[in-house]
């Protein structure tokens, strides 16, 4: 190849114009994710666990991201420090009361910070504070929990069955209650006797009310009553009309 023709060092022109293109768009991209041509402030928070959080992940508040996370440090054996660089436009959205928590973007998306909304009347927060914290639940604690779950319903599940298979073999006092029909029909008929028993003391009663020695108090309960009704009604009248002319 003559690499003194014109042809050559047009295409060669035109190969490092192209990557310096390139490289321009790249460090502007990544200049972009990183808020490197936005004006920032500093934020930290402590956490006892980040739950594989790292430099460059993702900061939102109010479902908006709004900055990355420029740095973590081990503070002691206990303590991880989580520095933030957020946008200077929002900072008057974020308040000293907000909180800061780890979550995911979707079920096995990377980790982000997310800035809950502070109260309406609290101050707005200042470059380099530190937000109060929420822990993260770790995936493994709920796969554990979910264990402990599935092993009592389980164990529920097999005692439930056991219990039917009890009830259809007959065994047991409601096993003979629903298998035995001489117990269902001797229950129907009590009920049938508490029925009539019930309507006899109604027919006594009305016995009662009728013979000249209850008949007085039976007679003195009822105008008790009629006197209350008509005091209510009277009540209820005298408010209507007062309403009336308001």
């Amino acid at each position: 190849m003559d690499t003194h023709s014109q042809n050559y060092k047009v295409r060669l022109g035109l190969f490092i114009i192209g990557g310096i293109l390139l490289l321009v768009v790249t460090v502007f991209i990544i200049g972009k994710k990183n808020n490197l041509f936005d004006p920032v402030f500093k934020l930290t928070s402590d956490f006892y666990n980040v739950s594989g959080l790292q430099v460059g992940n993702n900061i939102r508040f109010s479902g908006i991201t709004v900055g990355t996370v420029n740095d973590i440090t081990i503070i002691n054996d206990s303590t991880v420090r989580v520095e933030m660089l957020i946008r200077n436009d929002v900072k008057k959205f974020i308040k000293t009361d907000s909180k800061a928590a780890i979550g995911s973007e979707g079920i096995i998306g990377d980790r982000l910070i997310i800035i809950s909304q502070g109260g309406s009347d609290s101050a707005v927060v200042k470059a380099g504070q530190k937000l109060e914290s929420t822990e993260p639940i770790e995936t493994d604690d709920i796969m554990a929990s979910l264990q402990i779950t599935a092993a009592n319903s389980e164990i529920i599940t097999d005692q439930l069955s056991e219990v039917m298979i009890k009830i259809n073999s007959g065994n047991g006092t409601l096993g003979r209650l629903i298998n035995d029909p001489t117990i269902a029909n001797n229950l129907g008929q009590s009920i049938s006797n508490i029925k009539s028993g019930t309507a006899g003391l109604s027919e006594n009663m009305e016995a009662v009310k009728e013979n000249f020695l209850f008949k007085g108090y039976y007679n003195r309960k009822k105008k008790a009553a009629d006197k209350k009704a008509a005091a209510l009604k009277a009540a209820q009248q005298k408010a209507a009309e007062q309403k009336k002319k308001q």
